[in-house]
Order: structure tokens, then sequence, then C-alpha cells
């Protein structure tokens, strides 16, 4: 593993990662019954176990990140998560026009959190 203790870019990117991740993740909470529905309309099964359970891994990777606390689980959990996620939910190629552009926002955001979680998850491994 690498000793990251001088290393403040690096602390300052994880940590911006690792809270942005799991404050954007615990927003879901507020409206669980909503997250539902949406996820329900993009074909997710079980969609009222399965959204709940999705954010409460993203708030747990996204401390994990934060804190480098179990980085290796947290990275890997937090890129199947944006993995998934991404591709599935803001399909925004497929979505109405009225819909379009806040799908596209939430696809490129998710792409731009994609590519910080891999670059953790490589830290991780290293």
């Amino acid at each position: 593993m690498t000793d990251d203790s001088d290393d403040r870019p690096w602390l300052l990117g994880r940590l911006a990662l690792g809270l942005g991740l799991a404050l954007q993740a615990s927003e879901d909470f507020r409206d669980l019954e909503g997250q539902a529905e949406y996820a329900e309309s993009a074909g997710v099964p079980m969609p009222s176990v399965l959204a709940p359970l999705a954010s409460a891994t993203m708030v747990l990777s996204g401390i994990g990140i934060a804190l480098w606390k179990r980085p290796r689980a947290a990275t890997v959990a937090a890129a199947g998560f944006l993995a998934t996620v991404t591709m599935t939910m803001h399909d925004f190629w497929n979505a109405d026009e009225d819909d379009r552009s806040g799908e596209r926002l939430a696809f490129f955001g998710n792409l731009a959190m994609f590519g910080g979680v891999l670059l953790a998850l490589k830290r991780a491994f290293d």
C-alpha cells in the first residue's frame, strides 16, 4: 500500500471524492419512495429494497474512500455501483425529451465520479 501521509493533493482529492459520494447518496434517504419509483421506472427489480441498499452502499463506500478505511472494498463497491447505475438509470439517449437534459447531466456527473473512483481503486491496490 502507498503511504500518502505527505501527498496533500491525494488527500484532498480523496476527501472530496469520498464525501461527495457519501453526501450525494445520503440525499436519497430524504425520499426513499421517490427513489424506489425512479428505480422501478428504469426496470430495477425489487426497487423498494435495492434502491435504499444501493444508496447505503454508496454512503459507506464514500466514507471508506474519504477515511481510506478498507479502501479496496470501498473503491470496488463504488466502481461497481457507478458502472451499473450510470448506464441503466441515466441512459439519456433513451429518455423523453423533457427528461433528457437532466439524465445527461446525471450521466456525465456519474462518469466523472467513476473516473475518480477508478483512480482511487488503482491506489487501493498498489
